[in-house]
């Protein structure tokens, strides 16, 4: 049966949610505090709309930056009854378990669906999603779920989704960054980096991330699919849960987080993920 979903948030993954739900035949209305977004939301068929007509939705699904975000959302969310709200974005675990609660005592049920795969992957309905919370507000949003992807896993309690998550993005962070430097040292022995590629992608130290980001650094094509700030953020998170369950020495998570800082210097933030191979060249030579 056809909803009608509403999306804070209309980035990369908030666009690419809203054009796979309505290709499916649900309504979208969403919001953004940038107007050019909201735009591109209107071109695809979908509706902008003020923060309090999104909670009128059926389902209420949230793709912003951060968590200070998603505070602000339920925050400043009017007197609403029984509502479903679905962060599905990265956001700081224990924070997102204290804002379940406060969230209940709105009447809002909070969910975690944050996503694992770029906002290609969203687009191809091949991303996967990790569903946490309250069982009840995870049947609910099953019936609008398939329309994004038939792959998900539950995990468990609320905060797992994005102790999961966090967990699978420091895998994928340092694979991108070993594609990376693999790459730069390929080219300084003489390497052609295009054949090289395609024979490392044949070898025992082929990826998923190879795959994906390997053609992205080769022909210098940072367009953003998952981007570089996005990836710090999740980093410097990662570090500071580490550090609240008694790891405060992460040691490769930091060196990514010196590379992450030299692309943040070099104005690299809003470029794709896979430009850390330009911080790994700079960093190289130095």
């Amino acid at each position: 049966m056809a909803k009608t979903v509403g999306i804070f948030g209309l980035g990369l993954i908030g666009t690419a949610l809203a054009e796979r739900l309505l290709a499916a035949g649900h309504s979208v209305i969403g919001h953004d505090v940038d107007a050019a977004r909201e735009a591109i939301l209107r071109e695809m068929g979908g509706t902008p709309a003020e923060p309090a007509a999104i909670w009128q939705s059926d389902i209420v699904l949230s793709a912003v930056f951060s968590t200070d975000q998603l505070a602000d959302i339920i925050a400043a969310a009017p007197n609403v009854t029984d509502k479903l709200l679905v962060s599905m974005s990265t956001c700081d675990p224990d924070q997102v378990v204290a804002l379940a609660e406060t969230a209940d005592e709105r009447s809002i049920v909070l969910v975690e669906a944050p996503i694992s795969g770029t906002s290609l992957q969203v687009r191809q309905g091949t991303a996967l999603l990790l569903l946490a919370g309250d069982p009840a507000g995870l049947d609910a949003f099953e019936e609008i779920a398939d329309a994004i992807s038939p792959n998900r896993e539950r995990v468990g309690a609320i905060g797992n989704g994005n102790k999961t998550k966090l967990a699978i993005n420091c895998v994928l962070g340092l694979n991108r960054a070993a594609v990376a430097e693999g790459l730069v040292f390929a080219e300084a022995m003489g390497l052609d980096p295009a054949t090289y590629l395609h024979t490392a992608l044949r070898s025992a130290a082929r990826s998923d991330v190879m795959a994906a980001k390997g053609p992205m650094m080769v022909s210098r094509d940072f367009t953003p699919l998952g981007r570089i700030a996005q990836s710090h953020k999740d980093f410097k998170l990662i570090c500071e849960m580490a550090a609240r369950n008694g790891h405060g020495n992460m040691p490769m998570v930091n060196r990514y987080l010196d590379v992450m800082e030299n692309a943040d210097q070099a104005g690299d933030s809003e470029l794709d993920n896979s430009a850390v191979f330009l911080a790994v060249s700079r960093m190289a030579k130095a």
